[in-house]
């Protein structure tokens, strides 16, 4: 189960020294969207994603992929393949924040991820002032709606 809630970043709010925190380079497209097959390339490691419907809230399912298997999907995904880099941000309670930068068409598009162990959790999670409007609900800031090609998302207001 995949429990996590995703905020809006401005870029004039990005914490200092992001070059200090592990990165991941990513690359992703899908496969479809309902329901959400992704294929992802994080650094150099290749995963299948299946995930079910919800925005809070939803089962998630990995299986690994070969470099090979990634190329040949690659080629069959629907829309945009999204590239962007993640900064692993410690945060309290052993929790993570995961900051995506995103590049390509989406240059400027910053979100900020935490991923809870409960539902409790995620709803008395105080976020940092800098992660900015909470879009947890608002399914556009999904990766796979990303994908589509949303021209009022390419910008953070």
């Amino acid at each position: 189960m995949e429990i996590e809630r995703k905020f809006l970043v401005r870029k004039e709010a990005l914490p200092a020294g992001l070059e200090n925190y592990p990165c991941r380079v990513i690359e992703q497209g899908y496969i479809c969207t309902d329901p959400v097959i992704r294929i992802r390339r994080t650094d150099d490691r290749y995963t299948l994603t299946v995930k079910s419907r919800g925005l809070l809230a939803r089962e998630e399912f990995e299986l690994p992929l070969t470099e090979a298997s990634y190329e040949k999907l690659s080629r069959k995904t629907e829309g945009l393949l999204i590239r962007k880099r993640r900064y692993l941000i410690p945060e309290k309670d052993g929790l993570t924040i995961e900051l995506d930068v995103f590049e390509g068409e989406y240059e400027g598009l910053f979100l900020a991820e935490v991923e809870f162990r409960s539902p409790e959790e995620a709803a008395s999670y105080q976020p940092h002032p800098w992660m900015g409007t909470d879009v947890t609900a608002e399914g556009e800031y999904q990766n796979s709606r990303l994908s589509s090609g949303v021209p009022e998302l390419m910008k953070t207001p």
